[in-house]
C-alpha cells in the first residue's frame, strides 16, 4: 500500500480477552507492532508472546504501571528507534477496527497532515451506541481541548486511535506530555506548538455493555 515504515504502539493492560484478535488483523503492510504491557496484572504481554509467533509482534514489558500515556510514550520511542516513518497508536481492547489503519493514516502518507486523529462523532447512529457518560465526558474535554490547543476543527480530541509522521513526533517533546489524564489532549497541545496540521478522520469504535470509567466530575 505505501512504500513508509508503519509501526502501530499498542499500550495493554487487562486486555488478556481481546488482544489476539486484535493482533491477528492488523494489516500485512504494518512492518512492527510494539505491544507495551504495563505492568499487566494478567500477564497479557506473555499472553501474546505464548499465542503469536509473527515476528511483527514485539512485546515491551513496564517495570511499574506508567498509565496508558506512559505506555505510548515508551512505544513512541521504540517507533522511533525502529525507524518508522509513520506510528499509529490503537489500543488492545477490541474497541478499535484494525482495517481503519488504512484510513488513520491516509492523511500523512499523502502528505496531507503530521498528525491524523480517529472521529467518533461522524454520524447519529455511532452516537447512539456510545455509552451516555461517555459522550458527555467527551463533550466536556472536547471543548477544553478546543480553548487550549486551537484545533477548533477536530471534533473528537480525546479519541485514542492517532497517528504521527515521524517528523512531527520527533518535534514535540516526549518527556513534558502527561502520562495518564488529558494524554491524548495534551499531544494536540504540543502539536499546535509547532503548528502542526492535524487530519480528522471518520471511523466507528465498537461498544460493549462494559461500564465507562470516566467520572464527570473528574473530569472537569
Amino acid at each position: 500500500m505505501t512504500d513508509m515504515n508503519v509501526v502501530v504502539v499498542m499500550p495493554a493492560f487487562k486486555a488478556r480477552e481481546h488482544i489476539i484478535e486484535v493482533l491477528t488483523q492488523i494489516p500485512d503492510f504494518v512492518s512492527k507492532v510494539f505491544i507495551i504491557d504495563d505492568a499487566c496484572p494478567d500477564e497479557t504481554g506473555k499472553h501474546v508472546q505464548l499465542q503469536l509467533k509473527d515476528k511483527r509482534f514485539e512485546v515491551v514489558f513496564n517495570e511499574r504501571n506508567l498509565g496508558v500515556g506512559g505506555a505510548v510514550i515508551v512505544g513512541l520511542r521504540k517507533a522511533l528507534e525502529n525507524e518508522a516513518d509513520v506510528i499509529v497508536k490503537m489500543d488492545s481492547d477490541g474497541q478499535m477496527d484494525p482495517a481503519d489503519i488504512t484510513r488513520i493514516i491516509d492523511p500523512i502518507t499523502t502528505g496531507q497532515a503530521d498528525y491524523a486523529k480517529g472521529n467518533r462523532f461522524n454520524s447519529l447512529d455511532d452516537l447512539q451506541e456510545m455509552p451516555r457518560a461517555r459522550i458527555l465526558g467527551n463533550a466536556v474535554l472536547s471543548l477544553m481541548s478546543k480553548l487550549s490547543t486551537g484545533y477548533w476543527s477536530i471534533t473528537d480530541p480525546t479519541n485514542g486511535y492517532f497517528a504521527f509522521s515521524r517528523k512531527a513526533l520527533e518535534n514535540i517533546n516526549l518527556d513534558k506530555l502527561r502520562q495518564r489524564w488529558f494524554f491524548e489532549s495534551d499531544i494536540l497541545f504540543r502539536l499546535s506548538i509547532i503548528r502542526a496540521v492535524v487530519a480528522d478522520v471518520p471511523i466507528r469504535a465498537k461498544y460493549a455493555s462494559e461500564k465507562s470509567n470516566l467520572k464527570i466530575r473528574k473530569v472537569i
